[in-house]
C-alpha cells in the first residue's frame, strides 16, 4: 500500500521502524485520549414528565425577582419567549414598569363588583344585560364582564390557538387575562377545552423558547431538547436521534443552515435534469411537447407538422430564407440568452461534479457501517487467541473516527457546490480572492479524503489472522490515522469558519468540531 505523502505532519500517514513500535504506541495513546476530550454545552433532554418542572424553573425566578404570582410571571415568560437573560436585561435597561406594558402585565388588584353586595346587579357592556354582580368576573386590569361573555371569548381564542396570550375584551386594552380564571370559566363549560388550554400553556415553553425545540424524530418521541448556549449546535436526542439545533434537519456541518436547505431542495427537486431540459428542448407551440434541435437551422419542425422559431419558440410559416422566416420575424439573437444558457449548463456540469462525489461518500458510510458487526467477529477472535489482552477499543474508536470523517468529506461537497457558484454568497470576493480560498479549501479537502481512505483499508484488513508483531503495527497505524484524521477535520472546519464563511454578506454559521462527535443530550431530572 503507498503512502499518503505531505509536509504537514498532522495531516500525513507515516510507516514505523519497528524498534519504535513501544514507545510510538505509548505516545499516540496519549494523544488519542486527549484528542477524545472535549468540554460540551449544556444540553438536556426534557420529557413529558420533567416539563412542568423545567418550566417551574424559570418562572420560580422570575417570580423572586419580581415578587409576582405565577399567572404574572408565566405571562411575561411567554411574552419575552422564556428568555429570563432578556427579560431581565430589560427590566435594568428600561424598568419594571415598561417591562409590564409591554407584556400586558397589570400587577395591581381590583375588587370584584360583587364584593360588596352580592344581591346587586351589574351592567355587562358586552351583551348589554343586567346580570347578578356573582356572575361577573374582573380581569387584572379592572375591567369586568358576565361570565358568559368572558367564557365564549375565552372558547373562541383558545380554538383559534391564542390561548398563551388571552386580552380583555375591554376595547384598546391590552391586558392579559388571568388563566386560573379562564381555566374556571372555560372548564365550567367544556373541560376538554380547559385541559387543551393547560397543554398549550405547558408547551408554549417549547413552542415559544428560542433555546427549546421538540426533537425532529419521526415518529415523534415526545422530548423536546434545551441547550443553554445561544450557538449553532448538532445535539442527540435520548431515542437516538441526531440533527441540526438550529434548523431541526438532519446533522450537516460543515454545511451551514441555508446551504444545506438549498442542497436538499436541488436533489430533491432533481433540478439537474430540469437544466438539461430547459437547455436543449423547447416545447412545441402546438401539440406543446419537447423537442430538441438536431440541426444548425432555428426554424424546427415538430412531429406534429408544426413549425417553430427556435430562438423565440413562436410559431412560423413552412418557407424560408437565410435571412427570412415566413410569417415571423423576432429579432436578433441576444448575447445574453447565450450567457444565460452557457451558466445553466455549467451549473449543470458542477452539481453533478460535486453530487457524484458527496453521493459516493454517503454510499461508502453505509458500507462501512456494516464494518460494526465483521470488527466485533474480530475481536472476539482476538480475545479467544490471546485471552489476557481485552483492549481494543481503539478498533471501535478507529471506526467512528472513519464513520464521522465520512460525513464531514460529503458535506463539504454540498458546502463547496454553493461557495464556490455562481451565487451571489461570495460576491464581494474578487476573482483571485475566490480562486485562493478553493484551493485552500481544496488542500484541506483532498488531505481528509486520502487519509480517510487509508484507515478505512486498514479497519477492513484481516488482522485477525494476523501475528502479535504484525498485529501492533495495525494497531499503531489506526491510532495515527485516527489522530491524523481528526486534527485534519479539525483544520477544516476552521478553514470553513474563519477562512470561508467569514467572507459571506450572509450571516451563518456551523456547528464547532467535536472529536468526540455530536453533543448528546442528558436527560433533565425532575
Amino acid at each position: 500500500m503507498g503512502d499518503c505523502t505531505n509536509s504537514d505532519d498532522d495531516s500525513v500517514y507515516h510507516d514505523y521502524d519497528s524498534g519504535d513500535d513501544e514507545d510510538q504506541y505509548v505516545e499516540l495513546q496519549r494523544l488519542e485520549y486527549d484528542t477524545f476530550i472535549s468540554k460540551d454545552p449544556v444540553i438536556t433532554v426534557i420529557t413529558k414528565e420533567s416539563l412542568l418542572a423545567a418550566q417551574r424553573e424559570d418562572l420560580s425566578n422570575v417570580m423572586e425577582v419580581l415578587s409576582l404570582k405565577e399567572h404574572h410571571a408565566r405571562t411575561l415568560l411567554i411574552h419575552y419567549c422564556w428568555d429570563v437573560d432578556k427579560l431581565l436585561a430589560i427590566l435594568v435597561e428600561k424598568g419594571k414598569d415598561e417591562l409590564y406594558r409591554k407584556a400586558g402585565v397589570t400587577s395591581v388588584e381590583h375588587d370584584n363588583p360583587a364584593s360588596s353586595k352580592l344581591s346587586s346587579m351589574v351592567s355587562c357592556n358586552v351583551c348589554i344585560e343586567e346580570v347578578p354582580a356573582a356572575n361577573v368576573t374582573t380581569m387584572d386590569c379592572g375591567h369586568y364582564f358576565c361570565n358568559d361573555c368572558w367564557t365564549e371569548h375565552f372558547i373562541v381564542k383558545i380554538n383559534e390557538g391564542q390561548s398563551r396570550r388571552i386580552t380583555c375584551m375591554e376595547y384598546q386594552c391590552d391586558a392579559i387575562c388571568d388563566e386560573e380564571k379562564v381555566r374556571t370559566l372555560v372548564n365550567a363549560r367544556d373541560p376538554n377545552l380547559a385541559e387543551k388550554f393547560d397543554r398549550f400553556l405547558l408547551e408554549s415553553y417549547i413552542e415559544d423558547s428560542r433555546k427549546v425545540k421538540w426533537c425532529p424524530s419521526v415518529p415523534h418521541c415526545g422530548n423536546a431538547i434545551r441547550i443553554e448556549d445561544d450557538v449553532v449546535c448538532e445535539v442527540q436526542c435520548t431515542c437516538g436521534v441526531q440533527f441540526c439545533f438550529n434548523c431541526l434537519s438532519e446533522t450537516h456541518s460543515p454545511c451551514p443552515c441555508f446551504m444545506w436547505a438549498l442542497w436538499v431542495k436541488k436533489c430533491q427537486d432533481d433540478s439537474e435534469t430540469l437544466n438539461y431540459i430547459s437547455f436543449h428542448t423547447k416545447h412545441c407551440p402546438k401539440c406543446h411537447k419537447l423537442v430538441e434541435k438536431n440541426g444548425g437551422c432555428n426554424l424546427v419542425n415538430c412531429i406534429c407538422g408544426q413549425p417553430f422559431c427556435w430562438l423565440c419558440g413562436e410559431a412560423t410559416g413552412r418557407t424560408h430564407t437565410y435571412a427570412f422566416i415566413e410569417g415571423h420575424s423576432c429579432g436578433r439573437f441576444k448575447e445574453e440568452t447565450k450567457e444565460k444558457n452557457e451558466r445553466a449548463k455549467k451549473d449543470l456540469f458542477r452539481h453533478i461534479h460535486y453530487h457524484n462525489r458527496y453521493k459516493a461518500h454517503m454510499d461508502s458510510l453505509k458500507l462501512e457501517m456494516k464494518l460494526q458487526t465483521s470488527l466485533e467477529g474480530k475481536i472476539l477472535a482476538l480475545e479467544e487467541r490471546d485471552s489476557t489482552n481485552r483492549e481494543f477499543d481503539w478498533l471501535t474508536k478507529g471506526l467512528f473516527r472513519l464513520s464521522r470523517s465520512r460525513k464531514i468529506l460529503a458535506y463539504s461537497y454540498a458546502f463547496a457546490f454553493y461557495m464556490f457558484g455562481e451565487e451571489n454568497f461570495n460576491r464581494n470576493l474578487s476573482a483571485e480572492e475566490k480562486l485562493i480560498k478553493l484551493n485552500l479549501f481544496e488542500n484541506q479537502q483532498q488531505q481528509l479524503e486520502a487519509n480517510v481512505e487509508v484507515l478505512s483499508s486498514f479497519l477492513e484488513e484481516p488482522f485477525d489472522t494476523y501475528p502479535s508483531h504484525k498485529l501492533m503495527l495495525v494497531k499503531i497505524k489506526i491510532l495515527d490515522l485516527s489522530r491524523t484524521v481528526d486534527n485534519i477535520c479539525k483544520k477544516l472546519y476552521e478553514c470553513i469558519e474563519n477562512d470561508l464563511l467569514s467572507s459571506l454578506l450572509k450571516a451563518s454559521g456551523i456547528a464547532s468540531y467535536k472529536s468526540t462527535g455530536v453533543n448528546k443530550a442528558l436527560e433533565l431530572a425532575c
